[in-house]
Protein backbone atom coordinates (compact mmCIF):
# COMPACT_ATOMS: atom_id res chain seq x y z
CA UNK A 1 0.00 0.00 0.00
CA UNK A 2 1.21 3.82 -0.53
CA UNK A 3 1.12 6.55 1.30
CA UNK A 4 -2.19 8.00 2.78
CA UNK A 5 -4.80 9.38 -0.04
CA UNK A 6 -4.56 12.79 -0.49
CA UNK A 7 -7.11 15.45 -1.53
CA UNK A 8 -4.15 16.30 -4.32
CA UNK A 9 -4.47 12.74 -5.31
CA UNK A 10 -5.73 12.60 -9.01
CA UNK A 11 -8.39 10.51 -10.03
CA UNK A 12 -5.92 8.13 -12.06
CA UNK A 13 -3.78 7.58 -9.00
CA UNK A 14 -7.02 7.40 -7.05
CA UNK A 15 -8.67 4.63 -9.50
CA UNK A 16 -5.24 2.41 -9.77
CA UNK A 17 -5.21 2.53 -6.07
CA UNK A 18 -8.25 1.15 -5.68
CA UNK A 19 -7.63 -1.35 -8.78
CA UNK A 20 -4.30 -2.66 -6.73
CA UNK A 21 -7.22 -2.83 -3.39
CA UNK A 22 -6.24 -0.41 -1.23
CA UNK A 23 -9.46 0.19 0.88
CA UNK A 24 -7.97 4.19 1.99
CA UNK A 25 -8.39 5.11 -1.52
CA UNK A 26 -11.28 3.47 -2.13
CA UNK A 27 -12.98 5.81 1.29
CA UNK A 28 -11.24 8.76 -0.95
CA UNK A 29 -12.51 7.93 -3.83
CA UNK A 30 -16.52 7.85 -2.38
CA UNK A 31 -15.71 10.64 0.23
CA UNK A 32 -14.58 12.98 -3.15
CA UNK A 33 -17.94 11.70 -4.95
CA UNK A 34 -20.62 10.67 -2.37
CA UNK A 35 -22.11 14.82 -2.34
CA UNK A 36 -22.25 15.03 -6.50
CA UNK A 37 -24.01 11.02 -6.77
CA UNK A 38 -26.46 12.02 -4.13
CA UNK A 39 -27.40 15.77 -5.04
CA UNK A 40 -28.59 13.94 -8.30
CA UNK A 41 -31.50 12.30 -6.95
CA UNK A 42 -32.36 15.00 -4.59
CA UNK A 43 -32.61 18.23 -7.30
CA UNK A 44 -35.50 16.12 -8.57
CA UNK A 45 -37.49 15.41 -5.76
CA UNK A 46 -36.43 11.81 -5.31
CA UNK A 47 -37.50 10.91 -1.88
CA UNK A 48 -34.08 10.25 0.78
CA UNK A 49 -34.45 6.27 0.87
CA UNK A 50 -34.54 6.27 -3.04
CA UNK A 51 -31.99 8.69 -3.41
CA UNK A 52 -30.06 6.30 -0.88
CA UNK A 53 -30.85 2.93 -2.94
CA UNK A 54 -30.08 4.98 -6.36
CA UNK A 55 -26.40 6.03 -4.29
CA UNK A 56 -25.37 2.68 -3.02
CA UNK A 57 -26.44 1.18 -6.99
CA UNK A 58 -24.39 3.73 -8.22
CA UNK A 59 -21.56 2.71 -6.22
CA UNK A 60 -21.67 -0.80 -6.73
CA UNK A 61 -21.84 -0.01 -10.36
CA UNK A 62 -17.91 2.23 -9.98
CA UNK A 63 -16.63 -0.84 -7.66
CA UNK A 64 -17.80 -3.31 -10.86
CA UNK A 65 -17.13 -1.05 -13.65
CA UNK A 66 -14.04 0.77 -12.73
CA UNK A 67 -11.63 -1.84 -14.19
CA UNK A 68 -13.09 -1.46 -17.19
CA UNK A 69 -12.99 2.85 -16.88
CA UNK A 70 -10.82 3.89 -19.83
CA UNK A 71 -10.08 7.51 -18.87
CA UNK A 72 -9.93 8.07 -14.87
CA UNK A 73 -9.85 11.58 -15.07
CA UNK A 74 -13.65 11.18 -16.81
CA UNK A 75 -14.70 9.48 -13.57
CA UNK A 76 -16.85 12.86 -12.95
CA UNK A 77 -18.50 12.71 -16.29
CA UNK A 78 -19.22 8.84 -15.97
CA UNK A 79 -20.62 8.88 -12.58
CA UNK A 80 -22.96 11.85 -13.88
CA UNK A 81 -24.44 9.98 -16.76
CA UNK A 82 -24.54 6.66 -14.19
CA UNK A 83 -26.50 8.27 -11.76
CA UNK A 84 -28.76 10.43 -13.86
CA UNK A 85 -29.32 6.61 -16.00
CA UNK A 86 -30.32 5.41 -12.37
CA UNK A 87 -33.13 8.69 -11.81
CA UNK A 88 -34.45 8.10 -15.00
CA UNK A 89 -35.37 4.50 -14.40
CA UNK A 90 -36.26 5.47 -11.10
CA UNK A 91 -38.62 8.09 -12.58
CA UNK A 92 -39.87 5.58 -15.27
CA UNK A 93 -41.02 3.58 -12.55
CA UNK A 94 -42.74 5.67 -10.83
CA UNK A 95 -44.92 7.64 -13.79
CA UNK A 96 -45.37 3.27 -14.69
CA UNK A 97 -46.75 2.86 -11.32
CA UNK A 98 -48.56 6.30 -10.89
CA UNK A 99 -50.42 6.50 -14.30
CA UNK A 100 -51.74 5.49 -16.92
CA UNK A 101 -49.14 5.78 -19.52
CA UNK A 102 -48.53 3.03 -21.59
CA UNK A 103 -45.51 1.49 -23.27
CA UNK A 104 -44.56 3.27 -25.98
CA UNK A 105 -45.43 6.50 -23.73
CA UNK A 106 -42.71 5.84 -21.35
CA UNK A 107 -40.21 5.07 -24.22
CA UNK A 108 -40.31 8.18 -25.49
CA UNK A 109 -39.23 9.74 -22.03
CA UNK A 110 -35.41 10.73 -22.33
CA UNK A 111 -32.76 10.88 -19.37
CA UNK A 112 -32.61 14.44 -20.81
CA UNK A 113 -35.95 15.20 -19.36
CA UNK A 114 -34.93 14.22 -16.12
CA UNK A 115 -32.04 16.25 -15.70
CA UNK A 116 -32.26 19.58 -18.23
CA UNK A 117 -28.14 20.63 -19.23
CA UNK A 118 -28.05 23.28 -17.39
CA UNK A 119 -29.02 21.42 -14.25
CA UNK A 120 -26.11 19.16 -15.07
CA UNK A 121 -23.66 22.28 -15.65
CA UNK A 122 -25.03 22.91 -12.12
CA UNK A 123 -24.04 19.82 -10.64
CA UNK A 124 -20.70 19.81 -12.23
CA UNK A 125 -20.22 23.36 -10.81
CA UNK A 126 -20.48 22.63 -7.24
CA UNK A 127 -18.40 19.49 -7.79
CA UNK A 128 -15.71 21.60 -9.04
CA UNK A 129 -16.28 23.88 -5.41
CA UNK A 130 -16.61 20.67 -3.39
CA UNK A 131 -13.08 19.86 -5.04
CA UNK A 132 -11.57 23.40 -4.71
CA UNK A 133 -12.59 23.47 -1.20
CA UNK A 134 -11.27 20.21 -0.40
CA UNK A 135 -7.57 21.27 -1.82
CA UNK A 136 -7.40 24.01 0.49
CA UNK A 137 -5.48 23.67 3.69
CA UNK A 138 -7.04 22.53 6.50
CA UNK A 139 -7.70 25.02 8.74
CA UNK A 140 -9.65 27.21 5.75
CA UNK A 141 -11.25 23.98 4.68
CA UNK A 142 -12.91 23.94 7.94
CA UNK A 143 -13.55 27.60 8.50
CA UNK A 144 -15.33 27.68 5.08
CA UNK A 145 -17.40 24.38 6.10
CA UNK A 146 -18.34 25.87 8.97
CA UNK A 147 -18.92 29.59 7.77
CA UNK A 148 -21.09 28.51 4.81
CA UNK A 149 -22.23 24.73 4.88
CA UNK A 150 -23.47 24.35 8.63
CA UNK A 151 -26.99 24.80 8.91
CA UNK A 152 -27.92 27.05 10.59
CA UNK A 153 -24.52 28.81 10.32
CA UNK A 154 -22.14 29.11 13.06
CA UNK A 155 -21.32 32.43 14.72
CA UNK A 156 -17.47 33.41 14.55
CA UNK A 157 -17.25 32.89 18.26
CA UNK A 158 -17.88 28.94 17.64
CA UNK A 159 -15.84 28.83 14.85
CA UNK A 160 -13.12 30.67 17.04
CA UNK A 161 -13.03 28.51 19.63
CA UNK A 162 -13.59 25.26 17.64
CA UNK A 163 -10.57 26.65 15.43
CA UNK A 164 -8.77 27.35 18.09
CA UNK A 165 -8.18 31.41 16.93
CA UNK A 166 -9.26 34.87 18.03
CA UNK A 167 -12.84 35.56 17.25
CA UNK A 168 -11.27 39.34 16.48
CA UNK A 169 -9.15 37.06 13.70
CA UNK A 170 -11.89 34.81 12.09
CA UNK A 171 -13.15 37.81 9.84
CA UNK A 172 -9.23 38.37 8.53
CA UNK A 173 -8.73 34.89 7.76
CA UNK A 174 -11.96 33.61 6.33
CA UNK A 175 -10.88 36.91 3.54
CA UNK A 176 -7.68 34.90 2.88
CA UNK A 177 -9.19 31.21 2.81
CA UNK A 178 -11.83 32.90 0.30
CA UNK A 179 -8.70 34.19 -1.88
CA UNK A 180 -7.41 30.98 -2.08
CA UNK A 181 -10.55 29.35 -3.26
CA UNK A 182 -11.01 31.54 -5.93
CA UNK A 183 -7.68 31.32 -6.77
CA UNK A 184 -8.28 27.58 -7.32
CA UNK A 185 -11.38 28.13 -8.53
CA UNK A 186 -9.74 29.92 -10.84
CA UNK A 187 -7.03 27.30 -11.93
CA UNK A 188 -10.34 24.65 -12.62
CA UNK A 189 -11.81 26.64 -15.20
CA UNK A 190 -14.95 27.98 -13.02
Amino acid sequence: MSSQPSTEWTNTRLVAECLAGDERAWSALLDRYKNLIYSIPLRYGTPHQDAADIFQAVCLDLFNELPRLRDAEALQGWLIRVTTHKCYHWKRRQINNDSDLDEDQLENLSTNELIPPDVLAEVEREQMVRDAIAQLPQRCREMIEMLFFEHPPLPYNDVARRLRLATGSIGFIRGRCLKRLKKVLEEKGF
